[in-house]
């Protein structure tokens, strides 16, 4: 039994593939959980090809994907994941629906038509399945995981995670706009309690306030959120394409002289133990 989570992108918006990127990565959106027997996957950004690759050569044979939106840096990996194309790899992906959108299975479907990409969805030999929730809902995964979802405040709208296994909670709350002086009730009752959360700190406040209405939040935000939920450890997810590593740095630091002994921006490639912490 283990409980861990890598980051394998970061980043928001777009891929970043410049040297002064690489100390906290320039890939967009893509978290692995290993939760027992059950491998999860939350979104599909371009950091979801390396990951394919690690789990066809552990010789892996199903996961479930979490997919938060389809903006097209939380799916713009997925033609390029791997498992997709292996006969016999079970992919379940997992969205909420909203009235009147699109599904899931269309949307992946429309992102690999011609002009936009030479291989159709339905051409690829892995075994997918496609399956929509309500936002706001809870469910059960197998050997013992389950999920609750929350409706998160983003153009087009988003959908924010919470994953429990062994006794231990993780939260994924990406894209997300706070209102200023009205606590997010969504995310807070999410969040409640969490061991760790990822939340979407893209912007401090001075650059926030020039981009209201984006669909993105600031770590300070983070910070009351976590601090108000009784949250054990927030991580700074969905980096600004515009901050490289010195900047991240600095605003790490400002993060944690913040909320000391509680905070860390996620850095790609990063493996946690949860059951350790």
């Amino acid at each position: 039994m283990g409980f861990t989570l890598t980051f394998w992108g970061v980043r928001g918006t777009v891929p970043c593939p410049m040297a002064s990127y690489m100390g906290f990565g320039g890939n967009t959106s893509c978290v692995e959980l290993r939760a027992g027997d059950q491998r999860l996957i939350l979104d599909a950004g371009t950091g979801i090809r390396a990951l394919g690759r690690r789990l066809l050569d552990a010789g892996e044979g199903k996961a479930t994907l979490l997919l938060s939106h389809t903006h097209l840096d939380h799916i713009a990996g997925f033609p390029f994941f791997a498992p997709a194309y292996t006969p016999g790899f079970a992919l379940r992906i997992v969205s909420a629906h909203r009235d009147g959108a699109p599904g899931i299975e269309a949307v992946l479907a429309r992102q690999m038509e011609q002009p936009l990409f030479p291989v159709p969805l339905a051409t690829l030999a892995g075994d997918l399945s496609f399956v929509e929730v309500a936002a706001g809902t809870a469910f059960p995964l197998e050997d013992g995981v389950r999920v609750r979802t929350a409706a998160l405040n983003h153009p087009d709208g988003a959908t924010g995670y919470r994953v429990e296994y062994a006794g231990k909670s993780v939260c994924y709350v990406t894209d997300t706009e706070h209102v200023p002086g009205q606590p997010d009730r969504n995310v807070l009752d999410l969040i409640a309690g969490a061991d760790l959360v990822l939340y979407d700190s893209t912007y401090t406040d001075a650059e926030w306030a020039q981009r209201v209405g984006w669909g993105h939040s600031t770590w300070t935000e983070g910070v009351r959120l976590c601090r108000a939920a009784g949250v054990k450890r927030l991580a700074l997810f969905h980096h600004d394409p515009d901050r490289d590593d010195t900047g991240m740095a600095a605003l790490e630091a400002e993060a944690q002289a913040a909320w000391p002994g509680h905070v860390f921006a996620a850095r790609e490639g990063t493996t946690l133990d949860l059951l350790a912490e």
